[in-house]
């Protein structure tokens, strides 16, 4: 079997064992083909849920010294998920910029232009994004002053009314 079957054998393997229809378990092919993945690609961890089982694959990157060679891959397969005790994560600092309307955000103003901002980008103030609502294009503009923390859409991705588009400190 050629590398383009192999890989197409293993992306419709996956595919099933993520809609569930393959059986309880884990597939020790799907394992072996997410760690080759990892190799290929040079991901240091792949992770995938089904059903409250979670396999997990990765591999330990080269330490702060840059070394060229990576350690092999390392399996762990997780039981089933505990759910997550009371305590809550500590609250994000910061002014979330929310969506305004249902519709489609747009981090820049015509396809090919550079963002209105990235993250690290200083604002008073003026455009950070726009939505796309029933073909009118709407101005997101910041609500605070200071620094893009955190861009939590992507370009294009639809969005609900007050959906958290941006994160300003």
């Amino acid at each position: 079997m050629n590398d383009n079957n192999k890989r197409k054998s293993f992306r419709s393997r996956l595919t099933q064992y993520l809609k569930g229809e393959t059986t309880p378990g884990v597939d020790s092919d799907v394992v072996r083909e997410m760690a080759k993945l990892l190799e290929e690609t040079g991901l240091s961890e792949i992770e995938v849920e089904r059903g409250g089982v979670r396999v997990r694959v990765a591999r330990e990157r080269p330490g702060a010294q840059g070394a060229a060679a990576s350690t092999p891959a390392s399996v762990v397969v997780a039981t089933p998920i505990a759910p997550v005790a009371a305590s809550e994560p500590a609250p994000k600092r910061g002014t979330l910029v929310t969506s305004p309307m249902v519709g489609t955000v747009y981090l820049a103003p015509q396809p090919g232009a550079p963002p209105f901002v990235n993250v690290g980008s200083e604002v008073t103030d003026g455009t950070v994004c726009i939505i796309e609502a029933m073909k009118t294009m709407n101005p997101v503009a910041a609500t605070v002053a200071g620094r893009i923390v955190e861009i939590l859409v992507r370009d294009g991705q639809p969005v609900e009314f007050g959906e958290p588009l941006m994160r300003i400190e």
